[in-house]
Formats: structure tokens, C-alpha cells, sequence
């Protein structure tokens, strides 16, 4: 396996709360925790998988014993540390972790932002936020100055021009890897699917156990075969009850049941890899905890468009403005946030060790990552999201740490 995504990166504590010091120092975005790309991101993992599969060009900097049939099943929202601290709610998964008797299971880095959109496309073509090009929930057109909602792909742009590389599956296939899809009928023909989780065979289904049973049927109908497959009611559950809930757990137990059915369907030279999208945090319901840039004058000055989403914002500026709005941001939320320009995101090495030209514009004039509990949300813009218990998108350890646990036969 891989080492753990930890080494060598300080996943900070919690900072004080508001109120701890007088003048809280703005945090330095030097001391933001960096995915661990090229070694230890969910951008790594197809291409290790392909790379023991013999498929052309692909290079591994995460070590992975080969397999000949290997699937993923990617849980969405299931972060590693929430995961460690459920072991009633998840006795197989529990199983599958550290310490445990046949555990091998470790932490990768989902990437940043950690949001499902950047995620999906980098476990599907391989590559760090900054090449593939969805950087956030939302980010800017720069074609048409509109917000873009990577999910909902609205405003329509064309998707093979907004993510131009071949997806890792579509070179497996190529390969003549048995390469297939198993997830929500209704996932087929979406934008991102064809960008990012692409080639060979989709099979929809509605039940999740339908998709362990089919997954399980495909990995063994060739010598060589990829199968991804999904889970997203874990997410959903978060984001609209928190991670502390009764809901929460309930679908934490189904997605173990649901984990445990695929495992125990595996053909021989089979390796099963459990992972996610990214974590989540529970936001307190309090001013403290909400910066409300709808409601705050301070905080709107200079914003031509607010992107991303309440753990991770992407800040376009009215021209001329992006200095006052870094200056103001990082007064504003001090320690609260890692506040950067979109120049020192990409020299840190936030969203990649490359950003391609065509993706850089794309990317806030400012640059916030969340610390703590806390979120900037735009109840007049994005009530919906505004309501939300269960954020995501920063560099926290609980947002960031996605399990990679194993199955072999």
C-alpha cells in the first residue's frame, strides 16, 4: 500500500475560536495542508491500478501490488476520519483499517478542493485539479463570465473543450482492459460522466445492491478487467443532516453492508479498492460559525463573483479590486481561513505541481480555504447551499482524508 497520506504534512488542529485572542493573526497560506499529488491523491490511484494492469504510459508514484481484475468502489462523502469513528456503524470497513488483524487500509488526499466535481474527474483521468480543470463546485467561465456549476454542468459549455484528456478507463479500454461502469441510471449521459468517468461499458442501476452484484459479475468477465462503481446517498445524508446524525449512520451501515456484499463476490486475482470523494464537517447553525457574505458589506465590496462553495471559495473581483478583497478577506476572517491569492495557490501547489493556461483564469482572483467549523455562505445568492449541516471543500483533515482500504483474493 501506499505510505499515509499524513507523511509529511501537518494536518493542522482545530484554531481557536473568535473571541480566544484579541487580534487573531491571519493564518499564513504557507501552512495549509497540500494534497499529496503524485504519491498519495485519488489522482494517483487508476493510474497505479492501470500501470500492475500493463496498459500503456501509465505511471505510478502511489505503490499498488498489480491485479489482474481490480474494481473501485467510490462512496461519496465517506472521509477517512469519520469513517475511523464509526467502527459500530461500519464493522466490515472497521475491518479493512489499520490495526485491525487484516487491515491494511490508509489515508489518501482527495485533492483541492475537496468537492465531488474536482474529485470524480481526478480519480477518472488521473490528473490534479489544475489540468483537468474543474477547480470547485462552481468556478468562472472565463469564455462567458458566468459561474459554471460543475456539477449541474449549467451554465452548458462544451464538455470535451472544458476537460480535453482521455479518461484513464478510456485508455484501459484502448488496451484492451474489460473496462465498465456501474452506478444510477440516470448518471449516464451527464457532462461529467463523459469527461471524467468514460470508457468501455456503463451499466445503470438503480438499488446499490444490484450494482455490488453487477460489479462483482463484470470484474470476472474477462482475465483482465476495471470496474468503478458508486455510492452517493452517504453524501446527501450529510449534507442535509450532518455527519452527527441518526440519517448519517443509517446509510454509513448500508454503505457497509453494501461494501461487505461486493467483497464477498469477488472472482479470483481480484483486488477491490474502497475509497472517496472527501469528507465532511458539520457546520454550527450560529454568525459565529456563517460569515454571511450576503448580509456582510465588508466581505461583498469588490466581488464581481462568488464561487465555490461555503468551505472553499473561489473570489472574481471587479477589476482593480483583488487587492483590497485578499487585504479585507484576510482580515475579516483571520484565523478562520487560509486566505490566498490565486498566485500563491498556484505556487503552493493547491490545485496541482501544474496549472494548464486554460485552467488558470478559471481559477478566484482569491483563493479561501476554510480552517475550523466555520463556512462563508451567500444566503441571498445560494440558499439552498446556505442551509446546509454537512460542508466540504477546504483542506482540513476531516474534509481531505479519504480511506483507500483493499480486498484481495
Amino acid at each position: 500500500m501506499a505510505q499515509p497520506a499524513t507523511a509529511g504534512h501537518p494536518w493542522p488542529d482545530k484554531p481557536d475560536k473568535p473571541g480566544d485572542h484579541d487580534e487573531p493573526a491571519p493564518l499564513d497560506p504557507r501552512t495549509a495542508p497540500v494534497p499529496r499529488y503524485g504519491a498519495g491523491s485519488l489522482a494517483d490511484l487508476l493510474p497505479a491500478v492501470t500501470a500492475g494492469q500493463g496498459v500503456p504510459g501509465m505511471t505510478a508514484g502511489l505503490s499498488l501490488a498489480p491485479a489482474d481484475r481490480v474494481c473501485v468502489f467510490l462512496v461519496d462523502g465517506m472521509g477517512w476520519e469519520i469513517l475511523r469513528q464509526h467502527p459500530d456503524e461500519a464493522p466490515f470497513l472497521t475491518s479493512l483499517l489499520p490495526g485491525s488483524v487484516n487491515g491494511t487500509g490508509t489515508p489518501l488526499t482527495s485533492g483541492f478542493p475537496s468537492t465531488t466535481a474536482a474529485s470524480l474527474a481526478s480519480v477518472g483521468t488521473g490528473l490534479a485539479p489544475g489540468v483537468h480543470g474543474l477547480p470547485g463546485y462552481t468556478a468562472l467561465n472565463p469564455a462567458t463570465g458566468e459561474l459554471m456549476n460543475q456539477l449541474r454542468w449549467q451554465p452548458w459549455t462544451d464538455p470535451h473543450a472544458w476537460q480535453p484528456y482521455p479518461t484513464v478507463f478510456q485508455l484501459a479500454d484502448a488496451a484492451g482492459i474489460e473496462t465498465c461502469q456501474v452506478s444510477a441510471p440516470h448518471f449516464q449521459h451527464t457532462p461529467l460522466t463523459q469527461i471524467a468517468l468514460s470508457g468501455g461499458t456503463f451499466y445503470g442501476r438503480l438499488s446499490g445492491e444490484d450494482r455490488m452484484d453487477l460489479a462483482a459479475e463484470r470484474l470476472g468477465a474477462a482475465d483482465r478487467s476495471l470496474v468503478y462503481t458508486y455510492y452517493a446517498d452517504l453524501d446527501g445524508n450529510g449534507h442535509r443532516h450532518g455527519v452527527d446524525s441518526d440519517a448519517w449512520r443509517g446509510q454509513l451501515m448500508y454503505v457497509d453492508r453494501l461494501a461487505q456484499r461486493l467483497a464477498e463476490q469477488l472472482p479470483p486475482r481480484s483486488a477491490l479498492y474502497i475509497t472517496a470523494d472527501h469528507g465532511m464537517v458539520d457546520v454550527p447553525d450560529t454568525p459565529e460559525a456563517r460569515f454571511d457574505v450576503d448580509a456582510d458589506w465588508e466581505l461583498n465590496a469588490g466581488i464581481s463573483r462568488l464561487g465555490g462553495e461555503g468551505r472553499m471559495r473561489h473570489l472574481y473581483a471587479v477589476p482593480g479590486a483583488a487587492r483590497d478583497v485578499h487585504t479585507v478577506w484576510r482580515e475579516v476572517l483571520a484565523d478562520q481561513a487560509w486566505v490566498a491569492t490565486r498566485e500563491e495557490a498556484v505556487a503552493l501547489g493547491w490545485f496541482g505541481p501544474h496549472v494548464d493556461d486554460r485552467v488558470h483564469a478559471r481559477l478566484g482572483d482569491v483563493v479561501v480555504a476554510m480552517s475550523g467549523d466555520a463556512a462563508v455562505v451567500a444566503t441571498e445568492r445560494e440558499p439552498k447551499e446556505s442551509a446546509l449541516v454537512g460542508m466540504h471543500g477546504s483542506a482540513t483533515a476531516a474534509e481531505q482524508l479519504v480511506p483507500l482500504l483493499e480486498v484481495r483474493t
